[in-house]
Protein backbone atom coordinates (compact mmCIF):
# COMPACT_ATOMS: atom_id res chain seq x y z
CA UNK A 1 0.00 0.00 0.00
CA UNK A 2 1.08 3.40 -0.64
CA UNK A 3 0.01 6.32 1.24
CA UNK A 4 0.02 9.84 1.82
CA UNK A 5 -0.91 11.36 4.64
CA UNK A 6 -1.43 15.32 4.30
CA UNK A 7 -2.21 17.60 7.31
CA UNK A 8 -0.90 21.06 8.80
CA UNK A 9 1.96 20.97 10.61
CA UNK A 10 1.26 20.13 13.79
CA UNK A 11 -1.85 17.99 12.64
CA UNK A 12 -0.17 14.71 13.98
CA UNK A 13 1.08 13.24 10.71
CA UNK A 14 4.37 12.18 12.20
CA UNK A 15 2.33 10.39 15.22
CA UNK A 16 0.08 8.84 12.87
CA UNK A 17 2.72 7.88 10.16
CA UNK A 18 4.80 6.09 12.71
CA UNK A 19 2.01 3.95 14.14
CA UNK A 20 0.70 3.32 10.51
CA UNK A 21 4.30 2.14 9.70
CA UNK A 22 4.57 -0.37 12.85
CA UNK A 23 1.37 -1.58 12.00
CA UNK A 24 1.44 -1.95 8.34
CA UNK A 25 4.85 -2.78 8.20
CA UNK A 26 5.98 -0.35 5.50
CA UNK A 27 8.09 2.80 6.14
CA UNK A 28 7.26 6.30 6.89
CA UNK A 29 8.98 8.45 4.26
CA UNK A 30 9.16 12.04 5.07
CA UNK A 31 11.33 14.21 2.52
CA UNK A 32 12.96 16.65 5.37
CA UNK A 33 14.25 13.20 7.53
CA UNK A 34 15.10 11.82 3.85
CA UNK A 35 17.05 15.17 2.86
CA UNK A 36 18.94 15.45 5.93
CA UNK A 37 19.82 11.32 5.52
CA UNK A 38 21.07 12.07 2.71
CA UNK A 39 23.05 15.27 2.82
CA UNK A 40 24.86 13.80 6.34
CA UNK A 41 25.30 10.28 4.45
CA UNK A 42 26.67 12.09 1.10
CA UNK A 43 25.19 10.19 -1.25
CA UNK A 44 25.00 11.91 -5.20
CA UNK A 45 21.81 13.27 -4.44
CA UNK A 46 22.46 14.23 -1.31
CA UNK A 47 25.16 16.34 -2.17
CA UNK A 48 23.09 18.26 -4.96
CA UNK A 49 20.97 18.79 -2.82
CA UNK A 50 23.26 20.25 -0.17
CA UNK A 51 24.34 22.48 -3.40
CA UNK A 52 21.26 24.14 -2.96
CA UNK A 53 20.72 24.38 0.47
CA UNK A 54 24.46 26.16 1.14
CA UNK A 55 23.12 28.69 -1.53
CA UNK A 56 19.68 29.12 0.69
CA UNK A 57 17.98 27.80 -2.41
CA UNK A 58 14.90 25.60 -1.91
CA UNK A 59 15.71 22.24 -3.35
CA UNK A 60 14.40 21.08 -6.92
CA UNK A 61 11.07 19.00 -7.39
CA UNK A 62 13.32 16.39 -9.26
CA UNK A 63 16.20 16.19 -6.54
CA UNK A 64 13.44 15.11 -4.03
CA UNK A 65 11.58 13.16 -6.14
CA UNK A 66 15.21 11.22 -6.78
CA UNK A 67 15.35 10.67 -3.56
CA UNK A 68 12.05 9.21 -2.96
CA UNK A 69 12.22 6.72 -5.82
CA UNK A 70 16.12 5.73 -4.60
CA UNK A 71 14.34 5.55 -1.16
CA UNK A 72 11.11 2.90 -2.20
CA UNK A 73 13.50 0.78 -4.26
CA UNK A 74 15.38 -0.40 -0.94
CA UNK A 75 13.89 -3.59 0.79
CA UNK A 76 11.62 -2.12 3.44
CA UNK A 77 9.68 -0.34 0.75
CA UNK A 78 8.79 -2.48 -2.11
CA UNK A 79 5.55 -3.42 -0.33
CA UNK A 80 4.69 0.35 0.13
CA UNK A 81 5.03 3.11 1.93
CA UNK A 82 3.89 5.99 3.73
CA UNK A 83 4.16 9.61 2.43
CA UNK A 84 4.55 12.14 5.39
CA UNK A 85 3.57 15.49 4.69
CA UNK A 86 4.63 14.50 0.43
CA UNK A 87 3.43 16.01 -1.73
CA UNK A 88 3.35 19.24 -0.79
CA UNK A 89 1.41 20.52 -4.07
CA UNK A 90 -0.35 19.30 -7.37
CA UNK A 91 2.61 19.34 -9.47
CA UNK A 92 4.79 17.48 -6.84
CA UNK A 93 1.58 15.26 -6.93
CA UNK A 94 1.36 14.70 -10.58
CA UNK A 95 5.29 14.09 -10.52
CA UNK A 96 5.26 11.62 -7.70
CA UNK A 97 2.17 9.71 -9.91
CA UNK A 98 4.23 9.31 -13.24
CA UNK A 99 7.22 7.99 -11.25
CA UNK A 100 5.27 5.78 -9.26
CA UNK A 101 3.16 4.63 -12.50
CA UNK A 102 6.99 4.10 -13.38
CA UNK A 103 7.05 1.57 -10.96
CA UNK A 104 3.98 -0.26 -11.42
CA UNK A 105 2.78 1.74 -8.35
CA UNK A 106 0.25 3.91 -7.36
CA UNK A 107 -1.37 5.82 -4.55
CA UNK A 108 -3.69 3.69 -2.72
CA UNK A 109 -5.52 6.35 -0.41
CA UNK A 110 -4.77 9.69 0.72
CA UNK A 111 -5.67 10.79 4.23
CA UNK A 112 -6.24 14.17 5.31
CA UNK A 113 -5.84 15.01 9.12
CA UNK A 114 -7.45 17.81 9.68
CA UNK A 115 -7.59 20.27 13.09
CA UNK A 116 -8.65 23.74 13.77
CA UNK A 117 -6.44 26.50 13.37
CA UNK A 118 -6.86 27.55 17.18
CA UNK A 119 -5.90 23.87 18.56
CA UNK A 120 -2.97 23.58 15.91
CA UNK A 121 -1.87 27.06 17.12
CA UNK A 122 -2.06 25.78 21.09
CA UNK A 123 -0.47 22.46 20.44
CA UNK A 124 2.31 23.55 19.10
CA UNK A 125 3.00 27.19 21.42
CA UNK A 126 2.50 25.12 24.48
CA UNK A 127 5.18 22.69 23.38
CA UNK A 128 8.72 23.47 24.96
CA UNK A 129 11.79 21.86 25.19
CA UNK A 130 14.89 20.77 27.71
CA UNK A 131 18.07 21.77 25.86
CA UNK A 132 19.94 19.71 28.14
CA UNK A 133 18.51 16.36 27.73
CA UNK A 134 16.31 17.26 24.06
CA UNK A 135 13.23 16.02 25.62
CA UNK A 136 10.14 17.97 24.21
CA UNK A 137 7.12 18.65 26.84
CA UNK A 138 4.00 20.54 26.42
CA UNK A 139 2.71 22.93 29.05
CA UNK A 140 -1.05 21.63 29.34
CA UNK A 141 -0.34 18.07 27.82
CA UNK A 142 3.29 16.53 28.95
CA UNK A 143 3.88 19.40 31.86
CA UNK A 144 7.34 19.24 33.29
CA UNK A 145 8.32 18.59 36.42
CA UNK A 146 9.26 21.57 38.69
CA UNK A 147 13.05 21.10 38.58
CA UNK A 148 13.14 21.63 34.85
CA UNK A 149 10.72 23.70 34.11
CA UNK A 150 13.07 26.93 34.38
CA UNK A 151 15.37 25.82 31.61
CA UNK A 152 12.72 24.87 29.07
CA UNK A 153 12.92 27.05 25.74
CA UNK A 154 10.28 27.15 23.51
CA UNK A 155 11.67 27.08 19.55
CA UNK A 156 11.31 30.26 17.63
CA UNK A 157 9.30 28.17 14.88
CA UNK A 158 6.31 27.57 17.62
CA UNK A 159 6.16 31.30 18.66
CA UNK A 160 2.35 32.25 17.60
CA UNK A 161 2.87 34.37 14.83
CA UNK A 162 5.26 32.08 13.37
CA UNK A 163 2.83 29.15 13.69
CA UNK A 164 -0.09 30.96 12.32
CA UNK A 165 2.43 31.94 9.08
CA UNK A 166 3.21 28.51 8.65
CA UNK A 167 -0.84 27.28 8.62
CA UNK A 168 -1.02 30.48 6.50
CA UNK A 169 1.67 28.92 3.79
CA UNK A 170 0.14 25.79 4.11
CA UNK A 171 -3.29 26.51 3.46
CA UNK A 172 -2.21 28.11 0.34
CA UNK A 173 -0.19 25.47 -1.05
CA UNK A 174 -2.56 22.93 -0.15
CA UNK A 175 -5.86 23.04 -1.00
CA UNK A 176 -5.13 22.88 -4.65
CA UNK A 177 -3.21 19.00 -3.90
CA UNK A 178 -6.80 18.38 -2.15
CA UNK A 179 -8.49 18.81 -4.81
CA UNK A 180 -6.33 17.26 -7.22
CA UNK A 181 -6.51 14.11 -5.52
CA UNK A 182 -10.25 14.31 -4.91
CA UNK A 183 -10.87 14.66 -8.52
CA UNK A 184 -8.20 11.89 -8.84
CA UNK A 185 -10.27 9.21 -8.40
CA UNK A 186 -7.83 7.71 -5.81
CA UNK A 187 -9.72 7.19 -2.62
CA UNK A 188 -9.78 10.02 -0.60
CA UNK A 189 -10.27 10.26 3.23
CA UNK A 190 -10.65 13.34 5.55
CA UNK A 191 -10.86 12.49 9.71
CA UNK A 192 -10.93 14.78 12.48
CA UNK A 193 -7.25 14.95 13.79
CA UNK A 194 -8.50 17.18 17.04
CA UNK A 195 -8.68 13.52 19.37
CA UNK A 196 -6.89 11.34 21.47
CA UNK A 197 -4.39 9.60 18.90
CA UNK A 198 -5.49 5.78 19.60
CA UNK A 199 -9.16 7.08 17.88
CA UNK A 200 -7.63 8.92 14.91
CA UNK A 201 -5.47 5.82 14.48
CA UNK A 202 -8.29 3.74 14.88
CA UNK A 203 -10.50 5.44 12.25
CA UNK A 204 -7.66 5.52 9.96
CA UNK A 205 -7.31 1.89 10.00
CA UNK A 206 -10.90 1.72 9.68
CA UNK A 207 -11.04 3.49 6.52
CA UNK A 208 -8.30 1.90 4.92
CA UNK A 209 -10.12 -1.32 5.65
CA UNK A 210 -8.94 -4.42 3.76
CA UNK A 211 -6.03 -2.68 2.07
CA UNK A 212 -4.81 -2.41 4.94
CA UNK A 213 -5.42 -5.30 6.55
CA UNK A 214 -4.15 -7.38 3.52
CA UNK A 215 -0.75 -5.05 3.42
CA UNK A 216 2.32 -7.54 4.49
Amino acid sequence: MDLILLGAPGAGKGTQGALLAEKLGIPKIATGDMLRDAVRQGTALGLEAKRFMDAGELVPDEVILGMVRERLSQADAVGGAIFDGYPRNAAQAESLGRMLGELDRSIDAVVSIDVPEDAIVERMTGRRTDPETGRVYHLVHNPPSAEVRDRLVQRDDDREETVRHRLQVYRTATEPLVAYYRASGVPFYAVDGDRPIEQVQEEILDLLGNDASTTP
